[in-house]
């Protein structure tokens, strides 16, 4: 009986410290849920996202360790964030027809740049493709949101370097140095494009500004913002294309 007592003492105790967590970051649960909800479809629910958010923040506290030197706010941004995205994955909302408008964006991008040797414009790859500008915007719209995950996680270099220790085991030398390699290409990338479109990714992803608040910063509409931004991520995907798809 004392041992079910002490159990017990342990137990209350450490769904008080849960509560208090859950009380002291739930905003940046919110924070986080909102952000990422601009990015996807409207039959998303941001209360399910903020419900995997909240599972992640606790899966953060019972796993920190301050001794690694990033602090709890980070970690438990990380930690969030990767477990909206899993729940998101879990439900395959994208029609096949999203996924080939995607790929064939990709491509037209890639032709286009190869042939041109520099960045081509949003008007000159829709004219490329044959479609009217508002529906190439659409269509790069409608494709990001369904690789709006990968991207998060490639330009999130927090993650790989907060999670190396834990994955470690789960990994092969060699696809440590693959991603390792994959991970500098994709800076290379990134300080490679237009500067309009690396300052948004910064502002959006590093600085984590929603689309309207960079509309401000930058003085143009929040849907010009999606636009450019849906270029930059798909122009990212074009040129890693031989990496990732």
């Amino acid at each position: 009986m004392q041992i079910k007592s002490g159990y017990n003492t342990y137990s209350k105790k450490a769904t008080l410290a849960v509560d208090v967590i859950v009380e002291q970051y739930g905003y940046l649960v919110k924070k986080i849920a909102y952000h990422l909800l601009a990015r996807l479809p409207d039959s998303v629910d941001v209360d399910d996202l903020i419900q995997a958010g909240m599972m992640g923040l606790i899966e953060a506290y019972k796993r920190f360790e301050s001794t690694k030197g990033a602090s709890f706010e980070t970690y438990a941004g990380i930690r969030i964030r990767g477990s909206i995205m899993d729940e998101v994955r879990k439900t395959d909302w994208a029609p096949r027809s999203v996924r080939r408008n995607g790929r064939a964006v990709s491509s037209a991008i890639r032709e286009l740049e190869a042939t041109l040797g520099r960045d081509a414009s949003d008007l000159e790859v829709a004219s490329h493709m044959g479609i009217k500008i508002d529906e190439y915007h659409e269509m790069i719209h409608s494709s990001l949101s369904t690789q709006l995950f990968s991207y998060e996680e490639m330009l999130d270099s927090d993650t790989t370097s907060l999670d190396s220790v834990e994955s470690e085991s789960h990994n092969t030398p060699y696809s440590l140095v693959e991603e390792g390699d994959f991970q500098s290409q994709l800076a290379k990338e990134i300080d490679n494009l237009p500067e309009r479109e690396k300052l948004i990714l910064s502002l959006y992803y590093n600085e984590e500004l929603n689309l309207k608040e960079i509309g401000a910063v930058l003085g143009v509409s929040e849907s010009r913002v999606s636009q450019i931004h849906s270029q930059a991520a798909m122009r990212l995907r074009a040129r890693l294309s031989d990496w990732r798809d």
